[in-house]
């Protein structure tokens, strides 16, 4: 399955955060973390201290207008409903264009399986950090407590 969604970023970009692949919710609406109950933008929303909006295009100005560029991992692969333990036949996407245009500082990589991919995948100097995974499946993770380790992100904001 081909990701269809396009990275989210502009020369002003400081943080790149990225997923692993978009969940079924996520490619039925054509953008990240459309599942209603992934934290994902209530947790964004917190750290930054500024409302997200609803709709696509107000989520990308959110993006931008706080300097974060989004994507995903990976470019294809093979995967069963949402299910991240069902991903295989990975090909990673290539941020090298994203990193030419915008003057990212840090990644952040959304879950355990979005970081091993990456580093196993994707080679550049940028320092990069493991965050708990915003998803439902993830319930461990209060929204306060994924709040409290997200707010790392804007030290380099």
């Amino acid at each position: 399955m081909k990701h269809e969604i396009d990275p989210v970023y502009d020369k002003n970009s400081k943080i790149l955060i990225l997923g692993s692949f978009p969940s079924e919710a996520s490619r039925r609406s054509g953008f990240y973390y459309g599942h209603k109950q992934n934290r994902f933008w209530r947790v964004l929303s917190s750290v930054v201290g500024k409302p997200c909006g609803d709709g696509k295009e107000e989520k990308t100005k959110f993006l931008l207008d706080n300097n974060v560029a989004l994507w995903d991992v990976i470019s294809s692969c093979t995967v069963t409903g949402s299910s991240d333990s069902s991903i295989k036949d990975v090909i990673p996407n290539d941020i090298t264009p994203l990193l030419k245009t915008a003057d990212i500082k840090a990644v952040y990589l959304n879950g355990r399986l979005a970081n091993k991919l990456y580093e196993k995948y994707i080679k550049c100097d940028i320092p990069h950090m493991c965050l708990p995974s915003t998803s439902p499946a993830n319930a461990a993770y209060s929204l306060d407590r994924l709040i409290k380790e997200w707010a790392v992100i804007c030290c380099n904001l």
